[in-house]
């Protein structure tokens, strides 16, 4: 038996002992020593998106040991530290021969079909190993800061849809923790950096992690003032890092001709958004989405965080338990905190 966050519904979540998970063919099993707590598994929780099969066992930025070695799975040892990519692909489909895993046809995966990370122990199943999903770690980086290796892939997903280095500007709407982690991504890559949001507080840690602007948008215009701050001409690219289909149209004319806008926060079913085809055609500009990552952007996100590229650790504003878990979802709610971390 083991402890886990178990969901059973909206707004119930109860910590209680469950069966330990085991090994089948291919698969392995990791003892969870940190895991993320994303605000996606605390919008499950208040009840947008909760699963189909319940109960379940949500998380999926999961870092921890080997703790169970599967039959035929080679390159393994008890005890190795990991990060784990938290999507299960088949590996054969159009999208998975292109490189496009996180669009596979038949994917799932941890707090997305099976059991994830909120848990003294968490299956990974044959086909995240498959894929090359489970990253050894190396001693001197510490279990939380791998578990941000799921969160910063996501953004580096973001950054390969457009113009994003030396000369280039990104300006990014939203400063929670998603777009501070885009901040760091555009920074390490070479690129001049705008974030706007509504709260001075975040700004301020957004100014503290390299912006070299920042723009409230209690009190400013956004697209007026991105456009002051580049010349006239507006962003190469412009990240959506919240999902708000009024503001991304609003913020629209903030990009540049030949630049790039990419929707990467995801946005509630049922709402939409206008555009002008002809600011589109004349002004070539690319409207784009970013859903998750590949298993390439995990392992290249786990290479930044190790070799100190990216520094993850000052996004990690609090730490909890499983006991106290329930704690750290008021505190997402509340927008308390910048990233929170599960430690077991």
């Amino acid at each position: 038996m083991m402890k886990a966050a178990v969901v059973y519904g909206k707004d119930d979540i109860r910590i209680e002992m469950t069966p330990k998970p085991s090994a089948g063919e291919g698969d392995l099993v990791v003892k969870v020593r940190s895991c993320g707590i994303c605000a996606t598994d605390v919008k499950i929780l208040l009840g947008n998106g909760l699963p189909k099969d319940l109960p379940t066992i949500l998380g999926h930025e999961v870092a921890g040991e080997i703790a169970e070695i599967g039959q035929g799975v080679d390159g393994f040892t008890a005890g190795q530290r990991v990060a784990v990519y938290p999507i299960a692909v088949c590996g054969e489909c159009e999208f998975c021969r292109r490189d496009n895993h996180n669009l596979c046809l038949k994917e799932f995966g941890l707090s997305h079909g099976i059991d994830g990370g909120f848990a003294e122990y968490v299956r990974i199943p044959y086909q995240i190993v498959k894929a090359g999903g489970v990253v050894i770690i190396p001693d001197h980086l510490s279990f939380e800061e791998a578990a941000m290796a799921e969160p910063l892939s996501c953004c580096l997903a973001a950054a390969r849809s457009g113009p994003v280095g030396p000369g280039c500007t990104v300006a990014i709407i939203g400063a929670g923790p998603m777009g501070l982690l885009h901040l760091k991504v555009a920074k390490q890559a070479g690129a001049k950096v705008i974030v706007a949001d509504l709260l001075e507080q975040r700004l301020n840690q957004a100014k503290e992690m390299g912006a070299d602007f920042t723009i409230n948008t209690s009190h400013e215009d956004f697209v007026q003032s991105a456009r002051q701050l580049t010349g006239g001409l507006g962003a190469d690219m412009v990240i959506a890092s919240l999902g708000i289909p009024q503001i991304m149209q609003d913020y629209l004319p903030a990009v540049k001709n030949g630049g790039t806008f990419n929707i990467f926060g995801g946005p509630p079913a049922g709402q939409s958004m206008t555009v002008d085809p002809r600011w589109l055609h004349y002004g070539e500009i690319k409207i784009t989405g970013t859903f998750a990552s590949t298993p390439q952007d995990f392992q290249r996100a786990v290479e930044l965080i190790a070799s100190g590229e990216i520094a993850v650790k000052d996004m990690i504003s609090h730490r909890f338990s499983l006991d106290n878990l329930l704690e750290a979802v008021e505190k997402v709610k509340n927008r308390e905190m910048i990233r929170g971390v599960l430690s077991i």
